[in-house]
Formats: C-alpha cells, sequence, structure tokens
C-alpha cells in the first residue's frame, strides 16, 4: 500500500480522538537526532498525537535527542538507549544478525515489547521496523513504516503477531486514546 492508504486505512481502524494530533518541531528534532523523521509518523503525530493503542501500545511524543541524564523518563530517548542496550545481548532473526542499525524508538507496549526504526538509511521513508518481542527475546525487522506495520498488525497480516501481547492482533476496532 502507498502511505496515504495506509494512513486511511489506520483511520479506519482506528477512528482519530477529537482530542488527538499535535503540533511538533520536526526540523529541531531532525537536528537533534541527526535527520528528520518518517513522514508517515510526522503525520500520524498531526492525527493521533501521543496516547495509547488498545491499553497496550504506548507511543510518545517525539522529543529531542540529549544526554540521558537531561531525557525525560520512559520517553524517545530513554527507550531508544534501552533498545540499544537489548540489541547487544539478545537473538535475532537472520536477516538482522551482523548487522547494527541505528534505532530509535517509537514505541513501547505492556509486555514490555520495543518497537523501532532502523534509522541507518539518510531516507527516512526507507527506515523499516525493528521489533524487540520480549517473550522470545528476538529482534525482528518488517520492511515497512511505523503506519503500515500498525494496519497489517491490526488485520493480522503478519506470517505471526509480532509482539508479546494479543491486543493488537487481528482486531477490527482499535481504541486511541490521546494524552498530553
Amino acid at each position: 500500500m502507498s502511505e496515504l492508504a495506509d494512513l486511511d486505512a489506520l483511520r479506519r481502524l482506528m477512528p482519530p480522538p477529537t482530542d488527538g494530533g499535535t503540533t511538533v518541531d520536526w526540523t529541531a528534532l531532525a537536528v537533534s537526532w541527526g535527520g528528520p523523521f518518517p513522514l508517515d509518523f510526522q503525520r500520524y503525530m498531526g492525527i493521533y498525537g501521543p496516547g495509547v493503542v488498545q491499553n497496550y501500545l504506548s507511543v510518545d511524543r517525539p522529543e529531542p535527542k540529549v544526554p540521558l541524564e537531561q531525557a525525560p523518563r520512559d520517553g524517545m530517548v530513554i527507550e531508544t538507549a534501552n533498545a540499544e542496550a537489548d540489541w547487544g545481548t539478545e537473538e535475532k532473526t537472520p536477516e538482522l544478525e551482523g548487522t547494527s542499525p541505528v534505532l530509535i524508538t517509537w514505541g513501547v507496549d505492556a509486555t514490555a515489547d520495543m518497537l523501532c526504526w532502523d534509522a541507518s538509511d539518510d531516507d527516512p521513508a526507507k527506515w523499516p521496523v525493528v521489533v524487540y518481542q520480549r517473550n522470545e527475546s528476538l529482534w525482528s525487522r518488517y520492511d515497512c513504516g511505523m503506519v503500515e506495520f500498525l494496519v497489517r498488525n491490526f488485520r493480522a497480516e503478519w506470517p505471526e503477531n509480532p509482539l508479546g501481547g494479543e491486543f493488537l492482533w487481528g482486531v477490527s476496532e482499535v481504541t486511541f486514546q490521546a494524552r498530553g
């Protein structure tokens, strides 16, 4: 699917809240992280903003990359550091063996799975989603963007559920709760 078709599908599966959407200084974020964020994520934030999907997956407001001691608790910077630490010690699917991705965490769920991008490519449209599924202690790559990943998970279109819980797997009506 195209990015806009994925976004339309997401809106049908997970209606945006009336109080959703957030304004983000994407230029400042690009400077602090060393490059722009994917357009589908930018559009997602403009429509939904930070919040919780199905009372299971937390998608926080993107934040500038700062030293860990200055980072907000449980935000993008801290969760990215957690992902980097787990990358070095946990199993990987064969396509990830021997790779050294540039991880940026965009979501964390209630079973402590981490949903990241591999931001190694200069073009953020080419960043695959990389998931650490804590129950299996396994990293896996999904060659799509964040919005397509969510849509395909809601529709149960992967060979198996990439996450540790069933809350986002094969659901026809998804709830989203915005939070500031």
